[in-house]
């Protein structure tokens, strides 16, 4: 053992770098303050993030499995009754009627590229904008909250969630040890675990950006704002017995239902809402507004319907469009920004680095990636480069006084947030990690509380006890009901005491228990 500069005994249990330095805090970012941005001298974390965009080559890390389609936006032209422009001038949104070309891919999250599509996971929904301002591309989920907070944690999570690296089988003991020391994560695993943990298909489940984004006006006045797309075709979820049911018979079942559909003329709509709210911390309400884990309550930050979204036409070639198809959190056009909020800030350089080592340098210039617009760039060479962004050829730089490339006018005063503080490395101070998911368990079904306990009650039962009490403790936090149903199933079933044991995908619960299966319409299908 040695003693580092700190004082502390370092040995062969502790957390270092590939360059042996010690790793004092591997749960916050560096940023302004506790809830301010990050800045770029997070070197821990950009060796990390950078290293796990490369784990998988050339399958994506995650969401290796989907589907995808083409389509359009259109817009309403205005956020609930005001005229959109006294939000954004994003120019998409400004006028009535008027349609965006759309390329959507839906995703599970975990597995690889063939695994089932019943599988208990998150799914994701990214939705490509070709505007005539350049490609925004919002990169969300189905479910309206993650498990994390902070970019940091995001490579642990997978990790966590992935096969083990010897078996190479997940393992539902693997999970819920990472789950049980990430309190913030209570909310998240209550919807998971539920039948909003499996959605029936992806023609009917919700989309959500989850992170929190900034709208920004012609006077670069700015608003938060969350997205949220709710399906016209209804909402359906699975319980674990029909997901069962389904995975004997069919493992593409969810691609092959959209692919279906659009191919019969059913296209797939979903309605576009936003929440909006005031830039500042909001000291009044019990939780940071930029925290990831949490939903903005509708009674105080209403869905306001700014567009409708159209999927009418499948695409041509999978390879070509929907595995090489390349999204970013970090491709806005103007009228549209970054929060502080954390996660968000470190998938914004996670994304755009993964693609160009999975697809290569110049992964935006294939025809499902390319803006449908004039691109000209000083960018040069790199792998699988097929032609040149700009007339003059031989000037690659900028400025020039020989005829190359020249800046654009700005079209409109910019956002400039004003930010004061130390750099540091903390958690936010309103973590308030329980509350939501108490109240999203009180809020469901009886058949859905059911389902939610069964799914727990058989994952729980293949943990180590000192796992199973953590996570116990959690729920009972959240509602009391809710912890003493998990622990009294658990102690019916018993729990292997430390034992070692891997399991199936989620844990396999009791098929007879499920009772009911899941198809609710609109916004009182989710009651957030």
């Amino acid at each position: 053992m040695d003693d580092n500069k700190n004082g502390t005994v370092e040995d062969k249990n502790t957390l270092t770098n590939r360059q042996g330095h010690p790793i004092t805090d591997n749960q916050n970012l560096r940023t302004v303050g506790n809830r301010g941005p990050t800045v770029l001298e997070n070197y821990d974390f950009l060796e990390k993030i950078t290293h796990f965009d490369r784990e998988r080559i050339p399958e994506r890390v995650v969401h290796a499995r989907g589907a995808g389609a083409h389509g359009y936006f259109e817009a309403y032209g205005k956020a609930g009754d005001e005229p959109i422009s006294k939000y954004t001038r994003a120019k998409l949104f400004q006028e009535a009627g008027k349609r965006t070309p759309v390329f959507v891919r839906f995703s599970t999250v975990i597995h690889g590229i063939h695994s089932p599509e019943t599988l208990r996971d998150p799914r994701g929904f990214a939705v490509k904008f070709y505007t005539e301002d350049g490609n925004w591309d919002l990169v969300g989920n189905n479910l309206k909250v993650f498990f994390i907070r902070d970019a940091m944690k995001f490579p642990d999570l997978v990790h966590a969630f992935k096969p083990d690296p010897v078996t190479n089988i997940q393992s539902v003991e693997r999970i819920f040890d990472f789950i049980s020391n990430t309190p913030e994560a209570t909310n998240m695993i209550t919807y998971l675990f539920s039948p909003w943990g499996i959605p029936a298909n992806y023609r009917q489940m919700q989309g959500s950006g989850v992170n929190t984004y900034k709208w920004v006006n012609d006077k670069g006045e700015a608003v938060l704002v969350k997205y949220h797309f709710e399906p016209l075709q209804g909402i359906k979820n699975l319980t674990q017995a029909e997901a069962d049911e389904i995975q004997a018979k069919n493992f593409n079942h969810a691609t092959q239902d959209l692919y279906e559909a659009i191919e019969r003329g059913e296209y797939p709509e979903w309605e576009m809402c936003v929440q909006i709210m005031s830039d500042d911390d909001h000291p009044e309400l019990d939780f940071d507004p930029l925290d990831p884990t949490k939903i903005w309550p509708v009674d105080q930050f209403p869905f306001l319907p700014i567009g409708k979204m159209v999927l009418n036409k499948n695409p041509e070639n999978y390879f070509a469009e929907v595995e090489q198809a390349a999204f970013g959190t970090g491709v806005l056009v103007d009228g549209l920004d970054f929060s502080d909020d954390k996660l968000l800030q470190g998938r914004t350089f996670s994304y755009s680095d993964t693609q160009r080592y999975r697809v290569g340098a110049n992964y935006l210039q294939l025809p499902v990636n390319a803006p449908k617009k004039h691109v000209a760039t000083n960018l040069e060479g790199g792998q699988m480069l097929y032609k040149v962004d700009r007339k003059q050829r031989h000037i690659n730089y900028e400025p020039s006084t020989l005829g190359g490339l020249d800046e654009a006018n700005q079209q409109a005063k910019d956002y400039e947030p004003y930010v004061e503080g130390k750099v540091v490395r903390q958690k936010i101070d309103r973590t308030n990690d329980f509350k939501q998911p108490g109240e999203r368990y009180r809020m469901m079904e009886d058949w859905e509380r059911e389902d939610l306990i069964s799914n727990l009650v058989a994952a729980l039962s293949q943990c180590d006890k000192r796992i199973v009490d953590k996570m116990v403790e959690y729920f009972t936090k959240a509602d009391e009901d809710y912890g003493r149903r998990v622990r009294e199933g658990v102690e019916k079933a018993g729990t292997r005491g430390g034992t070692s044991r891997l399991s199936g995908p989620m844990g396999e619960p009791d098929a007879g228990k499920a009772v009911k299966q899941a198809e609710q319409q609109g916004h009182k299908a989710d009651p957030y």
